[in-house]
This record gives C-alpha cells, sequence and structure tokens, in this order.
C-alpha cells in the first residue's frame, strides 16, 4: 500500500510516520507534502497513492484546493485541529477524520474503515460532498491567540484585537491599546486563520478588526482608513482591494 502524507508541521508529519510505519509496516510512505502549490506540483509527476492522510489547513490555504477539482480514485483520511464539534457532520462523508494530537488507536480504526471501504465508487463522491460543504455551515474560525507579554503567555479572544501589524515581529493591538507579540510567523497564515466577516486584510502589514473602523476616504491612489479611538493611526488600501474592503465593511 502507498500511503502519502499532507501536513506542514513537521513533528506532527514525523509522528504521523512513525505512528504509520508501527500499523502498517508493509506500507510505502511518500511525503510530507507542504503546501498547496507543493501538493500540485506533486500530483502532476506523480501516480497517485492508494491513501492520502491529509491536514485540512495548510501553510498557503487548504488542502481542499488541492483536491475539490480532481477526480480522486483513491480516499483520503483527514487529520485537522478542529474540535470533536465542529468535524462531527463530516464523519459519514469521507474514509475518516482525525483530530490533532494524532492518537495511535484512532488512526488504526481509520485504516480499517479505509480497508473496509477500499474498491467502492462511493468514496469519491463522499469526498466531492464533504468538500462542497465546508467552510459553510460549521467551518470555525480561531477565537483565541496566544501572544507574549512580560515573559508570560496571555490568551487574547480575537473580539479584544484591534488589529494585526507586521514589524519585524507580528504584533497584537488590542482594542484597550496593548500591544503584544504574536505567535504566528506571517499574515498569511493569520489571514487563514482568522473569520473573514471580521478581520480584512488592508495591506503587507495591516489586518484590520472591522470593529477599529472609524472613518473611510476616497484618495487618488484607493482609500483612507481612520482607525477609531484611542488610536491615531489612518491606514492605506489600494485600489485593487478597495471594492472587496467597501464591500466588507458595508
Amino acid at each position: 500500500m502507498k500511503i502519502l502524507i499532507v501536513e506542514d508541521e513537521a513533528l506532527v508529519a514525523k509522528d504521523l510516520e512513525s505512528i504509520l510505519r508501527k500499523l502498517e509496516p508493509g506500507a510505502e510512505i511518500t511525503g510530507p507534502l507542504v503546501s498547496v502549490q507543493h501538493c500540485k506540483k506533486w500530483f502532476q509527476g506523480n501516480p497517485l497513492p492508494d491513501l492520502i492522510l491529509s491536514d485540512i489547513q495548510l501553510s498557503d490555504g487548504t488542502s481542499f484546493e488541492v483536491f475539490e477539482n480532481l477526480n480522486l480514485p483513491c480516499p483520503i483520511i483527514f487529520t485537522t485541529a478542529y474540535d470533536e464539534y465542529a468535524i462531527r457532520a463530516f464523519k459519514l462523508n469521507s474514509v475518516d477524520y482525525l483530530l490533532k494530537p494524532i492518537d495511535s488507536k484512532e488512526l488504526e480504526k481509520a485504516l480499517k474503515k479505509y480497508k473496509s471501504l477500499m474498491g467502492q465508487n462511493i468514496l469519491t463522491d463522499q469526498l466531492k460532498e464533504m468538500m462542497s460543504t465546508w467552510g459553510k455551515d460549521v467551518r470555525r474560525y480561531k477565537e483565541r491567540f496566544l501572544s507574549l507579554h512580560k515573559n508570560s503567555l496571555v490568551p487574547v479572544n480575537s473580539n479584544e484585537i484591534a488589529f494585526f501589524h507586521k514589524e519585524e515581529l507580528i504584533f497584537i493591538h488590542t482594542m484597550t491599546q496593548e500591544k503584544l507579540i504574536g505567535e504566528h510567523p506571517t499574515l498569511d497564515e493569520l489571514e487563514a486563520l482568522l473569520d473573514p466577516e471580521k478581520f480584512f486584510r488592508v495591506n503587507r502589514q495591516f489586518i484590520l478588526h472591522i470593529q477599529s473602523v472609524a472613518r473611510i476616504k476616497s484618495t487618488p491612489k484607493g482609500l483612507s482608513v481612520q482607525l477609531k479611538p484611542p488610536f491615531d493611526l489612518e491606514l492605506d488600501i489600494s485600489r485593487e482591494k478597495a471594492v472587496a474592503f467597501k464591500k466588507w465593511v458595508g
């Protein structure tokens, strides 16, 4: 059996491979593939495996971006950090979901389920249905972020955040004007975790919470956004993003 691992966290991928080698010592294990772009390139030049174990949230998007347009003859077991309530609705629509951190007994059950379904054409149809519903009614965005403040880790709720600002590090600015060091290395990673109804990537340095918007002005280059007090800050938005921003605010 040929198994492909899609996972952008190196330690998680290593643990997953270790468990797989114990459960399926004869399997040929490939990967990990760490991003959407990496996956697309790999599938263009390699034969499909018998089984894919794939994380949902990758460094540059979701693995669904890779799978949704492919007519896959092989099944997928998804791994995810979403809680059990969020993924319960999908239990019957794919081979299985595994909640991180991966438990060897749960993985063993998923492999047995895969083997029992192997060869049945319903797998591809189930996968397509599951992907068509993902992100509509049960998509859950990150609600709390860990930050570093005075040598301590401080949890910050998303509704307390005024904006994220990338300097040398990424800082979390709260509604009460606290400036905390965030745990995520890039704004791209943050953007994928945030609810797009509440947060907007205005430029390369800022992700803004909708509660922080005070007023918007048109400029020759696009828009200028004035933040609510206590922030004395005005952010520029390009013409390319101006339409999307006004639609977001409205």
